[in-house]
């Protein structure tokens, strides 16, 4: 789950960890009676959205005065702001981060991110902060450092000493930077992140260490024990079929795009596969969908709802693999599904497993046009067919 700058640095300061004062604002209005309370100008005007590249676009102003805040705020509040993250469209900007400015020295990256192959939490850092990472680590990977922490022994002061070194820390910003390191490790554990991310980390000219930016994703699964983080959800930032599919208990990602195919299928692993089966039978995917193991006829019912809810799906493949969601189970919810929706685009179903036989029957009884499959290869070569049917 994603979060804003300004609830991002909420939880900063809930561990000590040093950011700029400021505050969010909803209004023009707002924003200035906030740039009052920071002690003097200038300060910076953020848009706040779920995505990086914010200054690039547009969304990071310098005010010289309060009435500069003021017309800063009334042009970024309203705007549709696009980045290299947005994509194209964009994300409407509904509420700025009013924060006091700094005097900079220095501008650096920092970030957490657990490691999938070490099982280890990394520390990742540069000297080139306020850029793009993804430039410098394709460019410059050399200007990167990481540091690997064992998450059974934690965060120890060799790991500070070996990050702060490579940074090139004087002595006096270093031990600042140590114990900056020791709570943001607190603060990803606890909150069990799976990115902090601060960029630029900025050291001020009478050194200082501040998390002058700061972005904070928490893994989905841990929510049930981090009510606080809940409520920070914003639905305006999210797709509202995705909104709508978490009621549902379904996993759904709209890939937007030329993505013409939609696909359902129970299990993250063969979502990825079918989603590759439909590039290789020259279509493009249009969501990835999984129903999960426990699925009933409803949760299916629920999924093919949203996957028609997209104007640009041409066909559905569903791919399923019966073990606790039955092959008959899922008929049974396509079926209602396709009744209860007017089914208006072809529907290639393949699926194997418990009661698959079962299934079929009820697929053939249905008085439906749905398209059987006997295998992967059968269910490719059927939805090459419905994609050049659609070009």
């Amino acid at each position: 789950m994603k979060i804003h700058e300004y609830q991002a640095k909420e939880l900063f300061r809930k561990f000590d960890i040093a950011v700029p004062k400021g505050n969010v604002a909803f209004s023009p209005d707002e924003a200035m009676t906030t740039a009052e309370t920071l002690g003097g100008y200038p300060v910076i005007v953020k848009a706040q959205i779920h995505a990086g590249g914010r200054g690039k676009g547009g969304g990071v102003k310098l005010a010289q005065s309060n009435e500069e805040v003021g017309k800063l705020a009334d042009e970024i509040i309203g705007m549709t702001l696009v980045t290299h993250q947005t994509g194209p469209e964009g994300k409407l900007v509904k509420k700025v981060l009013v924060e006091q400015g700094l005097n900079i020295a220095k501008e650096l990256y920092l970030s957490f991110i657990p490691d999938r192959d070490t099982a280890k939490i990394v520390i990742m850092a540069s000297e080139a902060g306020g850029m793009d990472i993804e430039e410098v680590a394709a460019s410059t990977p050399e200007k990167i450092i990481k540091v690997y922490i064992d998450p059974l022994q934690g965060i120890q002061a060799y790991h500070c000493r070996e990050a702060a070194f490579g940074l090139n820390m004087t002595p006096p910003v270093m031990k600042q930077f140590s114990a900056m390191l020791n709570k943001l490790y607190k603060l990803f554990v606890t909150y069990d992140c799976s990115l902090v991310e601060i960029n630029p980390l900025v050291i001020t000219a009478d050194d200082n260490v501040i998390a002058l930016d700061a972005k904070l994703d928490v893994d989905g699964n841990s929510l049930f024990r981090h009510k606080d983080v809940v409520e920070y959800r914003d639905l305006d930032e999210e797709d509202p079929l995705e909104v709508e599919a978490s009621n549902y208990n379904l996993n759904y990602i709209n890939l937007g795009g030329s993505g013409n195919i939609g696909n359902m299928v129970n299990g993250a692993g063969l979502a990825m596969a079918t989603m590759d089966i439909i590039k290789i039978a020259g279509a493009e995917p249009a969501n990835f969908l999984d129903v999960g193991g426990g699925a009933d006829a409803e949760m299916v019912e629920n999924g093919f709802k949203i996957i028609l809810s997209d104007k640009n799906v041409k066909g559905i493949l569903i791919n399923i693999f019966g073990g606790i969601l039955r092959c008959d189970v899922l008929a049974e919810g396509v079926v209602q599904a396709a009744k209860k929706t007017g089914l208006s685009v072809p529907v290639v179903v393949r699926m194997e497993g418990t009661n698959v036989e079962k299934g079929r029957k009820i697929l053939d009884e249905s008085g439906l046009t749905l398209i059987t499959a006997i295998d992967l290869k059968d269910a490719a070569q059927k939805i090459a067919e419905i994609a050049k049917g659609g070009n």
